[in-house]
Parts: C-alpha cells; structure tokens; sequence
C-alpha cells in the first residue's frame, strides 16, 4: 500500500499493473510550533500567524487534491489501470483500522481517547 505519489515516484508500472486508490495515504505537511512562545507574542502577532496558517491549510488541502489527482493520472498515462477499491477491501481496512486503534487506546489510556473522540468529531 501506497499513495499515488509514492506509486508515481518509483515508477512502479515497471512491476505492477493495478492501482487501487483506497486514499490510504495522502502526503500532507506539517508545521509545529511552540505553545510557550505563541503564547509570548502580542495578541496583534498571534491574530497574524493564525491567519497565516489557516490561509496555508487551505492552499496545502487544494495542493495536496490537485498533485494526488495528477499523480493518479500518470498512473494511468503510464499503462496502470487505477480502480476504486472493492467493498472487500474497503471493509477489511476498516476492520483493520479498528482493530489497530483499540490496541492503541489500551496502551494510550484517556489522553489517546480525547485525542481519537476529537478526530472522529
């Protein structure tokens, strides 16, 4: 499993001929910073870097569906027949999916909990 990007960068038409986009992975970027030194800065400041952010979340999101649509396209340019996943294979993800995420929140108690309750909301 792989993103279109991924599928695209090592040419993996030499080796296969199918690509289920189950959009499993999406390269995404992300930018941290540091509580403590937000919290430093003039009101004036944060209002500013927020703004900024939120206009660079919105240009990553539109960036990231334009570049996954074309990736997906050389796939096909490049002879791979790219499908939908079948309702097998999207169920099996799932099941998966929820298996992998109780294991987690075993291990992760109330904080991975807040963390996934707030994902799902």
């Amino acid at each position: 499993m792989t993103s279109a990007a991924t599928a695209y960068d090592v040419e993996v038409w030499d080796r296969m001929s199918y690509f289920y986009d189950t959009r499993a992975w999406i390269p995404k970027n992300v930018t941290l910073m540091n509580k403590a030194a937000f919290e430093q800065l003039e009101k004036s400041m944060q209002d500013a870097v927020l703004s900024a952010a939120e206009a660079a979340e919105a240009r990553g999101w539109l960036w990231s569906q334009d570049k996954t649509k074309w990736h997906t396209e050389q796939l096909a340019a490049h002879g791979m027949k790219v499908l939908p996943p079948s309702v097998a294979l999207k169920t099996g993800l799932q099941k998966i999916g929820e298996k992998l995420t109780a294991e987690w929140l075993v291990r992760a108690g109330p904080d991975g909990l807040a963390i996934i309750e707030a994902y799902r909301n």
